[in-house]
């Protein structure tokens, strides 16, 4: 029996709101919602309540009514309630019905009284209001819409979906036919066929596999998001019989619906062992609903699997040719465990007769000459099945097993290269995440590219149970300056998206990322400790400055880039040394790295900082690529040894002799100053080197301000800021030696005549000397060149030429007149001649 009782509030006066109810309650207190709460409660339970009138309160059962709450206002329409009950015919009385139902400190619903009837079985101890349990709904065609228009980014994956659906369908006979070798009987070889129709735009997927019944069907192909290899996988997990290893693919249950990218029309026509009867399953793009019907056509018969065809929509017919087909299955689905035949046309060539002309045959036939009958070689074309996953995953194979050859044949035929990679590593890594890869280093290159700019190089193909998902990654599994390696990693349990397009950030890829450097890291490695030294010189070359970006953008990997940098010394200028032979090479006092960064290794083994350095046989380090000076300064040590620019301030030979210094200082103090004053704010100070052997001055860096070169690089920059420049340039310390004979007048000059024109003139041109031979770029270099053609006309002057000024003033000397003198002409006298 069931009590339902309902209240019927008077429109009177609507607005009016009864004593201790809520207003957003009492619009939703309707009949409807208390008949919702109603519940069957038995004869003997109503009859203890209208007994002993037992407070069940708060319960999801029927109300009845009583006395209005003391001290409540109940107004005209509160009076006035009609109830209704199937337990008591006609009306009920308020005034009466304490004495009906007796029930004690109910609720109150405008100033009346009302309380459940329910067992205290199903009250909550808490007092909460009933839990109503509802399932989810969807609108099938937006739902189908989203999957079509929203969840894959590129059409060309529907393939990829049915062909990893194929292959399940395939596994799934295998495994079940273990037990139940009935299964495989009359349904020929576990291979998958695409056939194509070009002209119609269709194509036609067909696996031998375990194909599906009328009720698997509908469960299947009828539920979205329902996967059969999930359940499947379920079964054998709770199964005990269950192995440990299956290469089943699916698992989110829409890889189906991916064909409706490209086809307006998908028909499935599937024969299943476990039943006598084919069926074809029907459905259209943008459609709520679908056909089943039993499969009557002899023709059409399967002896097993499934067939899938996709008529194309008219934009995508383009699919239907057997050339891309062919692509797209390579590219995605080449390491399928089971063969794939595409159907393609193919030739062969023969020889056939010529036809000959008439009046060559008459002829030949006039002079009755035996002639060879003339022929060509024509290309016969004809249609057959090719295999087109030839390619083995060599990933799944023992490393043992593989030779270096098959390691370079499936390195050129996966990343389309001519010329064997450097090197090469097969790993399997288990435990929190197991993954197989195989990582390589090529030879060259690539040519056109920059991968140090691009991390998007398509160079790691990630798979997932040997189907191709993606080898678009933006530094997920490799940072950038690693792009440049190539290999295959392949994964059973990385969190994709339901597309299998994206591979998401999570704990998992974290640590796939960190191996799979250090794996790279061994194989760089093991390439520079090679005995044939010209394989990391060819490496260093094509690769070097991606290792440097390393070292800017990976501070948690300084320890393994550091071994494998390489650069040139100013004791080794021809053959580039690494960090450890310069350590090698270190004096047994020596406690820094040296170096000195230029454009060039002639710039920097002429520089005047090296002038100490080289008397002290200390080796410097040669930075001569653009990104060696950040490199360096980011990794600021190795081997506990601190890197340190010769060209700045403050440099320490270890050689320090402080009774010494004091009395230079000393002595040249006042020179300095005067120097200083000369030189103003374009030097920060004026100090005594102790760097400089040969030349009379440099300029050098403040600590923490910019190189030379450093500073030479970003005036350089395309899209600089120039408006940090002046800040960045830091202070520059103006450095003399005192050895130096210039250094000295100029140090007399200081004493004697500290205004002397010559002498003033003489600082502002070793400045700009020093400017220039420091590496920095003068400011205005037509003022730099007329002060020292103004000093070249001062020593060059008179020393191979007489003076202007005295050829000018040399007296004229008149040349003295002609005279014409006469002159008798005296013949010869013989003597003892007779006339």
């Amino acid at each position: 029996m069931s009590l339902s009782l309902s209240r019927s509030f008077p429109t009177r006066n609507p607005t009016k709101t009864p004593a201790f109810l809520p207003q957003s309650q009492l619009s939703s207190f309707s009949l409807r919602s208390i008949s919702a709460t109603m519940h069957r409660i038995s004869r003997r339970s109503l009859s203890s309540i209208l007994r002993h009138g037992a407070p069940y309160r708060n319960a999801a059962a029927p109300i009845s009514c009583s006395s209005p709450h003391p001290g409540s206002v109940v107004g005209e329409t509160d009076t006035k309630v009609r109830w209704q009950s199937v337990l008591v015919g006609g009306k009920c009385d308020p005034a009466k019905s304490t004495t009906h139902l007796n029930l004690k400190n109910g609720l109150y619903f405008g100033g009346n009284r009302y309380e459940s009837t329910a067992a205290a079985s199903s009250s909550d101890a808490t007092g909460a209001p009933p839990v109503e349990k509802y399932e989810y709904q969807a609108e099938v065609s937006r739902l189908m819409d989203l999957i079509v228009n929203s969840l894959y980014s590129n059409k060309e994956v529907f393939l990829r979906e049915l062909i990893s659906n194929a292959s399940d369908a395939l596994d799934k006979l295998r495994f079940l036919s273990v037990t139940d070798p009935d299964l495989l009987k009359g349904g020929g070889d576990l291979d998958i066929r695409i056939q194509t129709d070009t002209d119609n735009g269709i194509i036609n997927i067909t696996d031998s596999g375990i194909g599906m019944t009328r009720e698997e069907l509908v469960d299947c192909l009828g539920t979205i998001a329902q996967s059969g290899t999930s359940k499947f996988l379920k079964a054998l997990k709770d199964s005990k019989d269950a192995g440990g290893d299956n290469n089943l693919i699916g698992q989110f249950g829409v890889g189906f619906y991916s064909s409706f990218l490209v086809a307006d029309r998908v028909v499935v026509s599937t024969k299943s062992p476990k039943s006598d009867k084919q069926y074809v399953w029907q459905g259209e793009a943008n459609a709520s609903s679908y056909t089943i019907q039993e499969e009557t056509d002899p023709e059409k018969i399967l002896p097993r699997g499934t067939r899938l065809t996709l008529y194309l929509k008219r934009d995508d017919k383009g699919f239907a040719h057997p050339e891309r087909i062919q692509k797209l299955v390579k590219n995605y689905s080449q390491f399928v465990c089971f063969p794939i035949y595409t159907w393609q046309e193919k030739g062969y060539t023969k020889e056939v007769e010529v036809n000959e002309d008439p009046a060559e045959s008459k002829k030949d036939e006039e002079g009755k000459t035996e002639k060879k009958k003339k022929t060509k070689t024509v290309v016969e074309k004809y249609w057959d099945w090719d295999l087109t996953n030839e390619t083995q995953p060599i990933w799944l194979r023992n490393p043992k097993e593989v030779t270096t050859e098959d390691y370079n044949e499936f390195y050129k035929k996966t990343f389309n290269e001519y010329l064997d990679p450097l090197a090469s590593s097969h790993f399997t890594t288990e435990g929190e995440v197991e993954f197989r890869s195989i990582l390589y280093v090529p030879a060259v290159t690539p040519m056109g590219k920059d991968d140090m700019i691009n991390p998007k190089t398509k160079n790691i193909r990630l798979h997932v149970k040997r189907v191709f998902i993606s080898d678009d990654f933006d530094g997920e599994l490799f940072p950038r300056y690693l792009s440049f390696v190539k290999g295959v990693v392949d994964s059973n349990d990385l969190p994709l998206n339901v597309s299998r397009e994206i591979l998401q950030e999570s704990r998992i890829v974290r640590i796939m990322r960190k191996r799979l450097v250090r794996k790279a890291f061994d194989m760089i490695l093991g390439i520079s400790l090679s005995e044939n030294r010209e394989d990391y010189e060819k490496f260093w070359e094509n690769f070097g400055k991606h290792l440097k970006l390393g070292c800017i953008e990976d501070r948690e990997n300084h320890k393994r880039l550091a071994p494998l940098l390489r650069f040139f010394s100013s004791q080794s200028e021809d053959v580039m040394i690494s960090l450890d032979e310069y350590v090698e090479n270190m004096k047994p006092d020596q406690k820094d790295i040296y170096y000195i960064a230029a454009d060039s290794v002639t710039s920097a083994s002429n520089t005047p900082f090296l002038e100490k350095l080289l008397q002290k046989d200390l080796e410097v380090l040669y930075l001569v690529d653009p990104i060696d000076e950040v490199a360096i300064t980011n990794l600021k040590s190795y081997k506990d040894k601190n890197f340190i620019d010769i060209s700045k301030e403050d440099l320490d030979l270890g050689d320090k002799n402080e009774e010494k210094e004091k009395d230079i200082k000393q002595e040249f103090g006042q020179t300095c100053d005067w120097i200083k004053k000369r030189l103003g704010d374009k030097v920060a100070s004026v100090q005594i080197s102790n760097r400089l052997s040969t030349s009379p001055c440099v300029l050098v860096s403040g600590k923490f301000g910019w190189s030379a070169n450093m500073e030479r690089l970003m005036k350089a920059q395309t899209v600089g800021d120039t408006s940090s420049l002046e800040y960045m340039r830091g202070r520059r310390v103006f450095e003399i030696n005192p050895e130096h004979q210039i250094i000295q007048n100029l140090n007399a000059a200081s004493r004697i005549n500290p205004d002397d024109a010559d002498a003033l003139r003489a600082i502002d041109l070793l400045y700009d000397a020093a400017l220039v031979s420091s590496g920095f770029t003068p400011e205005n270099p037509a003022e730099l060149g007329g002060k020292i053609y103004e000093m070249m006309g001062l020593a060059l002057s008179g020393k191979w030429s007489t003076p202007v000024a005295e050829v000018q003033e040399a007296p004229v000397v008149q040349p003295e007149p002609t005279m014409t003198l006469e002159a008798e002409v005296v013949e010869p006298v013989v003597a003892d001649s007779q006339k």
